[in-house]
């Protein structure tokens, strides 16, 4: 009987996870999002974050290039990695990309997603059962409506590694209930250690639902006496396997105080109507709202719960109470901090939806587990024509949801009476199951129909081209010109997905991460490269004098493939990863007042020639004039149809002129031609904008159209002489590094002999970095204008540099004592039971010990 009570358990869970995925993927195949067909499926930061990273995670360990899971060489010039992997990458199924070929990147990371989907289906099943006994076969069918959670179809659908909280949560409230059986310990912590390591993000929120039902469990069950023990228990518990992945944290949160600042986030409070209407499934709202629909079954079998006079009107009152006040907390300012780390996100404030989708299938299994009746069928079913009449103006209803009220709501209600019936009027009750599950399944895959054609709506969310024929051809071209480390090729343009480096391969400047060093945005950005989102998402040099000082050899520069298949590639002077320059006795050089004076310190000559503006005089009357203010030009606001020359530059001839105007926002008319820029404040600052060469005259007329008034910097035009450039390129591979070689998150170079002054690293000075030269001990790295730097003292031939992942020692050791605390307490168990059975003199067979565990769990269920 044992046997086929674990096979009925297995077979349900089984289902569980059947159903869910194939309602996904009946959803997305109905319209025909890949992989079943032609839509794209890469929307928001699936494409411009996870794909490519999932494709980094290939490279490092297939290709063995673009650094080690310390540090990425492929983005930002070179930046921090071991955090990004930590938050997006470390979940078990982010592995699976290692099976595939790299251009079916795309595919893993679907299937990591549909993975998680079914593991949660399949774990909360068989949590079900520890929380009320029951049918396995009748818990899978709620399971998978968990499983296929509106959060899941929503939120999470572009976020995989969020999907591993769905795990999560029901793995941590069987932890609790090993507490309250007070078993398990260390089995426990390396539980709660396996849910954080996957993703601490969603599994935090996940551990505190779980904290939330641990008062609730033991008040359903009237565990009085031992409360205290249990909680002491579970807290240790939840402790040590917290500390066990301690890494994880203390790295995360370094990388997040060194971090760009986000964008300041405004708390807008969610209409409690738009949040009743995600009750509903088969819906979605423009607005920012928690989805917590967990399907019909579980929605009517929420409704029935107050009427069903089966359940103990303690347990319902505790379910309800605690699904009331969690809903609640999505509603209040405080609390909303609470759940998301005491920091609004950015973009939806509702990340912690899934936990009240977790709690509505739990309160749902109690009245399923005791088959509800006409009354509480028929109490539920008014209570869901009241929330549909009530809801129906609400944006985030659809038609989709009409018809999953008409038809699976009305079927699943009678699937319901009959289950009820059944044992008394001879129904058959496998069939009637079947019927549920397949309401069920419907049900669940019209809602992942909707989910998908409804996003595809927003014109936010357009799929990204990721691994296509185009991405390819693109990361041929970077490969064939590949000389790291002896130089840097850079993918260019931004065609594919925010971080290209990553997806299309090369060692660039663009970088798109919540972990963007700040020190590394502030200083491309006083170099003159871009951003957008506050600093979050950096973009690649478009200059010649920042390229060839970062060592660019190679670039893309069009995203339209040429005859051979491959995209336009262009090269240029570019100066060694290593440059020496003249030591500074100042602790912190200051910044340049401008990126061309500051592009010639680190060139050291002058590539830039940076003239003074002239106001253009106007002779039509009342047509204002750029003035020049303490900020430095003020340009007045002026039609897009007629602009008007605004300043005048004097340059050499044939020399290429640039624009410096981060905060401008407007079209820039010069030589015939209009640059259109979107500068906004902090949020998007905007990278030298090529004007174009310089005529034989050697005057330039720039115009600038805007709607409002505008501010230009003192000195917003520099113009780069080519010759210079290469002369000054020249130089300095003549007197710095003969040879430049890189490890995983090393760089090294061999000097001319008895070299003095500074040694100058392309490569942003973050925390982390520690120098050695001539093989004497590592100091942390110095800055020399934002850049790593080493001191030669009075003289060297070799420095080389390592970085090390600020917080990674003090966290090994928090989980090395973590880890000793689990071994003394598992040996000391096993000691105790030892001597309790020597003592009676017998030793009881493991079968017996686990039968007495199983009857003892069964004791302690309601």
């Amino acid at each position: 009987m044992r046997r086929a009570g674990r096979g009925a358990e297995t077979g349900g869970a089984a289902l569980a996870a059947l159903l869910a995925m194939a309602a996904s993927c009946l959803g997305s195949a109905g319209h025909g999002v890949y992989p079943f067909g032609p839509h794209g499926r890469a929307v928001n930061d699936l494409g411009n974050q996870f794909v490519p990273l999932h494709a980094h995670l290939w490279d490092l360990v297939h290709a063995g290039r673009g650094g080690d899971l310390f540090l990425n060489w492929n983005s930002g010039f070179g930046v921090p990695f071991l955090a990004d992997y930590f938050t997006y990458l470390a979940y078990p199924f982010s592995w699976l990309v290692l099976l595939f070929p790299r251009s079916a990147a795309d595919l893993p990371v679907f299937l990591a997603g549909l993975l998680c989907i079914g593991l949660a289906a399949a774990v909360m099943t068989s949590f079900l059962g520890r929380l009320r006994p029951g049918s396995p076969w009748l818990r899978a069918l709620l399971g998978s409506g968990y499983g296929v959670c509106a959060w899941a179809l929503n939120d999470a659908s572009a976020d995989p590694m969020w999907m591993w909280g769905l795990v999560a949560l029901p793995l941590l409230c069987t932890v609790m209930h090993w507490a309250i059986q007070r078993r398990r310990w260390v089995a426990g912590c390396l539980l709660v250690a396996l849910c954080w390591y996957g993703n601490f993000y969603s599994a935090a929120m996940a551990t505190l639902c779980a904290v939330l039902v641990l008062p609730v469990w033991m008040l359903i069950v009237e565990q009085d006496r031992a409360r205290l023990r249990i909680l002491l228990r579970a807290g240790s518990m939840l402790t040590a396997g917290v500390a066990l992945v301690a890494p994880v944290l203390l790295v995360c949160r370094a990388a997040s105080r060194d971090s760009q600042p986000p964008q300041p986030q405004v708390y807008h409070r969610v209409n409690p109507f738009d949040f009743l209407a995600q009750l509903l499934p088969a819906g979605r709202s423009p607005h920012s709202v928690p989805y917590v629909a967990i399907g019909m079954l579980g929605l009517v079998l929420l409704l029935s719960l107050p009427f069903l006079r089966a359940v103990p009107l303690r347990e319902r009152c505790a379910w309800l109470g605690l699904i009331a006040v969690v809903a609640a907390s999505f509603a209040w300012k405080p609390t909303v901090l609470l759940w998301h780390g005491l920091a609004l996100p950015n973009g939806s404030h509702y990340r912690e939806a899934f936990v009240l989708s977790a709690l509505m299938t739990m309160a749902a299994w109690s009245a399923l587990a005791c088959r509800p009746g006409p009354l509480p069928l028929l109490g539920g079913s008014v209570l869901l024509l009241v929330l549909a009449l009530i809801t129906a103006s609400r944006p985030g209803v659809h038609r989709y949801t009409w018809i999953s009220l008409a038809v699976v709501g009305s079927g699943t209600v009678l699937a319901l009476l009959a289950l009820h019936l059944a044992p008394t009027h001879r129904l058959p009750i496998r069939a009637v199951t079947t019927a549920l599950a397949a309401l069920v399944l419907g049900g669940s895959a019209l809602s992942a129909y909707a989910a998908t054609v409804l996003r595809d709506q927003m014109r936010f969310y357009a799929p990204h081209p990721t691994m296509n024929a185009q991405s390819e051809s693109a990361r041929a071209a970077v490969l064939a010109a590949d000389t790291w480390p002896e130089g840097r090729s850079d993918p260019g343009p931004h065609q594919f997905a925010d971080n290209d480096p990553l997806l299309v391969g090369g060692q660039g400047g663009a970088y798109y991460s919540s972990y963007v060093p700040a020190a590394t945005a502030r200083t491309l950005r006083a170099l003159g490269l871009g951003w957008y989102m506050h600093g979050r998402h950096l973009l690649g040099p478009g200059d010649d004098g920042s390229r060839a000082l970062f060592g660019v050899t190679s670039y893309l520069v069009d995203a339209r493939p040429t005859h051979s298949g491959f995209f336009q590639r262009r090269t240029g002077p570019a100066a060694p990863l290593v440059t020496v320059h003249p030591a500074d006795t100042s602790p912190a050089p200051g910044r340049a007042a401008n990126p061309f004076a500051l592009q010639n310190v680190l060139l050291k000559d002058a590539v830039w020639n940076v003239p003074t503006p002239v106001p253009v005089p106007v002779h039509r009357a009342g047509v204002p004039v750029p003035a020049r203010t303490s900020q430095g030009w003020s340009v007045p606001a002026a039609p897009h149809d007629a602009p008007q020359p605004s300043l005048a530059v004097r340059c050499p001839a044939g020399s290429k002129a640039y624009l410096d105007a981060p905060r401008f926002a407007g079209r820039v008319h010069v030589l015939d031609t209009h640059v259109l820029l979107h500068g906004a404040r902090e949020k998007t600052s905007n990278g030298l904008q090529p004007l174009g060469t310089v005529p034989d005259s050697g005057s330039l007329a720039i115009a600038f159209s805007a709607s409002t008034q505008q501010t230009l910097p003192p000195a917003p035009v520099g113009c780069l002489s080519p010759s210079a450039l290469a002369r000054a390129v020249s130089r300095l591979r003549t007197t710095s590094a003969v040879s430049v070689t890189a490890g995983g998150h090393t760089m090294s170079a061999r000097l001319p002999r008895d070299t003095r002054g500074t040694a100058v690293f392309a490569i942003t000075a973050v925390s982390g970095w520690s120098c050695s030269v001539d093989g004497a001990t590592a100091r942390p790295g110095s800055s020399y204008h934002g850049l790593l730097a080493a001191p030669l003292g009075s003289g060297a031939t070799k420095v080389s540099c390592s970085y090390w992942p600020p917080g990674l020692t003090p966290g090994l050791a928090v989980t090395a004592a973590a880890l000793l605390t689990l071994i003394v307490v598992s040996t000391a168990c096993r000691l105790q039971g030892r001597t309790a059975g020597a003592t009676n003199g017998i030793e009881a067979p493991r079968p017996r010990r686990r039968a007495a565990a199983d009857q003892q769990s069964r004791r302690s269920a309601p």
